[in-house]
């Protein structure tokens, strides 16, 4: 242990003094070598010969007198620090907590006065290290231990620790102590790290935090076991406390509670947030009302009970924190009447409907948690303790008919007419209003002349819309129907005639390129007219199995070049394992084109189609919120552009036929409402969503096929079917479509086309007779005693139609080969015929080679 001296003042000193004045004694007597050296130079320069003995005698003179002086400065200098030093000591001497400074290696460079006190050493021969004190209890060590490891890092810190006893057996207080321990590195004046330790008996300060948490902990067991409820909430209506009491009552294991993990919502029932919402406080203030709601325990019952809800609202008007406290409302403690008045308010706060009573101005004098709900945000509880009138929760041109209701009230008339309104700063929101009259007043409101009760009615107006457009939808398919069945009747006369008349012609004619021309354009107006055959979902679809990431896929590089040559980027992102859809693969690459075109014209400056396809489970679909698509697996798919968008007031127009925002000549309005039919005809739903200026998306949704798994053929089955294949491929190759004298019967209302099929079928060769409807036709078959191979028939016809020919056909010739002919698709009228019908299928229009090859192909039918 390193021997220091005991200072005047108790305490032991950073330096020994006796080194410290030896080195003094050093300077002083090289100062007084160098004056003695001077003195030597002045006396005896005369008799001195030698010159360098001259010099550097004065040189030792000149250094002397300048050492002197600047011991002098030196000494008026050093009188301030050697003070600061004496300040300092004593500071450290006096100082409260006990300080020990020694090097890193252990040893004692200082110990202040309290320090010595502590540890009961009265000289310095007595001091003891902190390792030798703390060494009897193993906490302390290894705190200390930490401590040093810590200042090795260079860094600072502090322990808490007990000892059985204190560190001097002098101390008044016996027993076990704690104690605290901070070290610190500090620099001395050379720049060697020292260690400084300061310890101080905090015994006194655990017993006070001991003795606080006890009678913290007695006031939280009072208030736990207390005969009612209490809870505390946050900010946001987080639960950071309730005692047990409620607890218990609520069903509450205490054990998993954790503050913020229930909210106050979590254990209220019904619309009793609503009444708690309510408590508004002025800022900077708190506000205290009493609640009758019923509370919802863990297993989902309810529990009435009345609350004291104590609400602070932060400077700035916000709310802040909640204080409640909860009293269960027992059964037979209470008189009848305050018993019937608290189930009424429970059930009056509980019931679905928004209730408010009024006086004769209108005035609200009373609401229920619904209403308060209801219009959060507009009407609230401060306004209406100030009288606010119901009118604050309408549109301006609503408040007259609930004037004339109120004045019809006041009449105390019996049926006052409801009327709707909708939410004064959400007019999505609808409402309707009924007022009733108050009949008898009684004596505790003698001014209520109405009771209104509001529902909102959103949904009810969002069905009634899309009722509405889903009629309107239907009644002009069903005319775009009716249009295209006549268009393509003239357009069948059209193709067969120009058929007949280029048969005649020669490519050299003058005449043929005219021909030509109007065929072409028989086309075109065919194009047209399956595309409001498609929107009115009529038109003939051959549904099959498809996988969609193939669909889009294969149309993927055919998009590319449709918007090659703008600034138009093509994205696809395919979702995984999609499920396959059954639809007609020619319709629906038609609906993806028509799509991606619309796109691409909506982004004149360039921009990014996106298509995206995704499974739709069941809960996915369910969580559309979409009342009209059935809870089904569906496959979605979705086109979107960052276009220029649709504007809100043309949305409900964008699928109706020849509806179009392009300009003349640059589109037929036809488009969208063909994605429509076919969607539609597929089984599928179609929803546009768009914002102007940020883009449109149409997202359609297809039902998930099932795909039923068929044993594969085997042996003979597999060969016959491989035969059968290369059959019909021969067939197709070498088909002839001569008559070979068969006699048709041709039935057409329409005389252009039955006369311009009857040409045409006899320019191969067969036998025709006509037939303007199915009455006639019946006549025609009596009269050729059934002599006749096959019937082609119109659906549509006077007197009797199409499918009803084919019923009093089937009676006397079971086995007549027969065909419709029409321009509706074939499931628009198969549904009316028997399950077991059998009957080949033409749609309109047709040219002659069609006619032909159907009528061929069911006369070599085998049924």
């Amino acid at each position: 242990m390193t021997k220091v001296s005991q200072a005047s003042d108790n305490d032991f000193p950073l330096v020994d003094r006796r080194a410290r004045s030896g080195t003094l004694l050093r300077i002083l007597l090289l100062a007084l070598v160098l004056v003695a050296a001077a003195v030597a130079f002045v006396y005896f320069k005369d008799s001195l010969e030698n010159e360098v003995v001259l010099g550097i005698l004065g040189v030792l003179a000149m250094l002397g007198i300048f050492f002197l002086v600047s011991s002098a400065i030196g000494f008026i200098e050093v009188m301030p620090q050697s003070q600061s030093d004496g300040m300092a000591r004593q500071f450290l001497s006096s100082h409260p907590d006990g300080t020990l400074i020694t090097d890193p290696k252990g040893r004692l460079v200082y110990a202040n006065a309290t320090y010595c006190q502590m540890t009961g050493a009265t000289k310095a021969t007595e001091i003891q290290s902190l390792e030798a004190l703390l060494s009897r209890d193993r906490e302390s060590t290894e705190a200390l231990y930490r401590l040093i490891n810590a200042l090795r890092e260079g860094k600072d810190g502090y322990e808490e620790f007990r000892l059985l006893k204190p560190l001097s057996e002098t101390t008044s207080q016996s027993g076990p102590h704690w104690y605290r321990l901070k070290a610190r590195l500090l620099k001395d004046a050379s720049g060697n790290d020292l260690h400084v330790f300061q310890i101080a008996d905090i015994t006194t300060e655990r017993e006070d935090q001991e003795r606080f948490f006890r009678e913290l902990q007695n006031a939280i067991d009072y208030l736990d076991h207390a005969p009612a409820g209490f809870f505390s909430a946050g900010k946001r209506g987080e639960i950071v406390y309730l005692n047990a009491t409620l607890s218990q009552w609520l069903g509450i294991d205490l054990a998993q509670f954790s503050p913020g993990s229930l909210t106050v919502s979590d254990i209220v029932a019904g619309e009793g947030m609503a009444l708690i919402e309510s408590v508004q406080p002025h800022a900077g203030t708190n506000r205290t009302e009493m609640l009758d709601l019923d509370m919802r325990r863990v297993n989902g019952q309810s529990m009435p009970a009345r609350l004291v809800h104590q609400v602070t609202a932060t400077r700035d008007g916000a709310p802040g924190e909640s204080r409640t406290i909860v009293l269960m409302r027992s059964k037979g403690k209470e008189t009848a009447e305050s018993a019937s008045a608290m189930r009424f308010t429970r059930f009056f706060n509980n019931t679905p409907m928004a209730i408010a009573s009024l006086d004769g101005d209108g005035r609200i004098l009373r609401t229920n948690a619904p209403f308060l709900k209801l219009f959060s945000g507009v009407v609230g509880r401060d306004d209406i303790d100030n009288g606010v009138v119901l009118d604050a929760v309408l549109l301006d041109n609503d408040k007259p008919k609930l004037l004339q209701a109120i004045d019809a009230a006041k009449d105390r008339q019996g049926d006052i007419a409801p009327f709707d309104s909708r939410h004064p700063t959400d007019e999505t929101r609808h409402f309707r209003f009924y007022v009733h009259a108050v009949i008898d007043q009684d004596d505790e409101a003698p001014e209520e002349v109405a009771i209104v009760y509001a529902i909102e009615v959103t949904e009810q107006k969002a069905l009634e819309t899309q009722m509405a457009q889903t009629q309107k939808m239907n009644a002009v398919g069903t005319l775009a129907g009716g249009i295209a069945h006549d268009f393509n009747n003239v357009l069948t006369a059209i193709l067969l005639s120009s058929d007949h008349l280029l048969l005649q012609a020669r490519p050299a004619d003058a005449s043929f390129a005219d021909l030509m021309e109007i065929k072409r354009n028989a086309n075109r107006a065919a194009v047209l007219v399956r595309q409001l055959l498609a929107f009115s979902r009529k038109q003939t679809m051959r549904p099959a199995v498809l996988n969609l990431t193939d669909v889009i896929g294969d149309l993927r590089m055919l998009v590319d070049r449709l918007i090659s040559g703008t600034n138009v980027k093509l994205e696809v992102d395919y979702g995984r394992d999609l499920w396959p859809v059954k639809t007609d693969l020619s319709q629906f690459e038609q609906v993806l084109i028509n799509l991606c075109v619309n796109a691409r014209d909506a982004m004149p400056t360039g921009g990014k189609i996106k298509i995206i396809t995704r499974n739709m489970s069941v809960d996915d679909v369910v969580a559309l919120g979409r009342s009209d698509i059935p809870a089904e697996d569906l496959v979605m798919i979705e086109v979107a552009d960052t276009g220029t968008g649709i504007p809100p007031e043309i949305m409900d127009k964008i699928f109706e036929p020849f509806f179009t925002t392009k300009e003349v000549g640059k589109g037929t309005g036809l488009g969208l409402s063909m994605v429509y039919g076919i969607v539609k005809q597929s089984g599928g739903y179609i929803y546009p969503d768009s914002e102007v200026g940020r883009g449109t998306a149409f997202r359609i949704f297809l039902p998930r096929h099932i795909i039923e798994v068929v044993a594969p053929l085997e042996g003979e089955a597999a060969q016959a079917a491989a035969d059968a294949a290369a059959k019909a491929l021969v067939k197709e190759e070498t088909q002839d479509l001569t008559g070979n004298s068969a006699v048709v019967l041709l039935v057409e209302d329409e005389e252009a086309v039955r006369r311009g099929g009857k040409r045409m079928l006899e320019t191969r060769g067969y036998t025709v007779h006509e037939a303007g409807s199915g009455t006639e036709a019946l006549e025609v078959l009596e009269e050729l005693e059934g002599k006749v191979d096959i019937v082609v028939s119109d659906v549509v016809m006077p007197e009797m139609d199409g499918p009803s020919l084919l019923r009093e056909l089937r009676k006397t010739y079971p086995d007549m080969k027969f065909i419709f002919v029409s321009g509706y698709a074939e499931d628009a009228f198969a549904k009316n015929l028997p399950a077991d019908a059998k009957f080949g299928f033409l749609p309109k229009p047709f040219s002659l080679k069609q006619l032909a090859v159907a009528v061929r192909e069911m006369l070599d039918s085998e049924n």
